[in-house]
């Protein structure tokens, strides 16, 4: 039995039921229910979300990518700051990246200037921040490993021999 496989199916739906995965994984589902309540108990699997496609809908949602770079001191460190940032409701994702820039952030909004006014009033204030640089995302075609859009719609020209 393997907590991978469980986790792959969960990522995959996790509208799946237990039966579902049992099935999938030819475990009984009464395994598959220890192994995710072990899973959720152990902060590993720390909870569910739907995959939106905010272009399908009428209401605006913005989402921005921001690049931070930092200046660290004797007393903050990547950690400090992390926790800072994540506490805005506004960020929804928060990563300490390699290259050129240290912390990547996804920030979403109801306008453009929602999300402008937020990067600018609270975020490039914080002491350790030494520069911003935000990406306004135009579309998106994959989300958490699902494919967005109609499928329906193909570009290419077609061509028969």
């Amino acid at each position: 039995m393997s907590e991978r496989e469980v986790l792959e199916l969960l990522r995959e739906n996790a509208r799946y039921s237990t039966a579902d995965i049992a099935r999938m994984t030819d475990l009984e589902e009464s395994e598959v229910e220890a192994v995710i309540e072990e899973l959720e108990a152990a902060g590993v699997v720390r909870g569910y979300q739907a995959v939106v496609d905010w272009d399908k809908l009428e209401d605006e949602r913005v989402r921005a990518e921001v690049e931070l770079n930092v200046r660290l001191d004797r007393e903050t460190g990547y950690g400090d700051i992390a926790e800072r940032l994540a506490r805005f409701p506004e960020v929804t994702a928060l990563r300490l990246v390699s290259g050129d820039y240290d912390f990547d952030m996804e920030v979403e909004g109801d306008s453009i200037r929602e999300v402008s006014q937020f990067i600018s009033e609270k975020v490039a204030p914080v002491p350790e921040i030494t520069q911003t640089v935000t990406h306004y995302v135009m579309t998106s075609y994959k989300e958490n490993g699902i494919e967005l859009g109609d499928g329906e719609d193909d570009d290419r020209l077609s061509f028969s021999p």
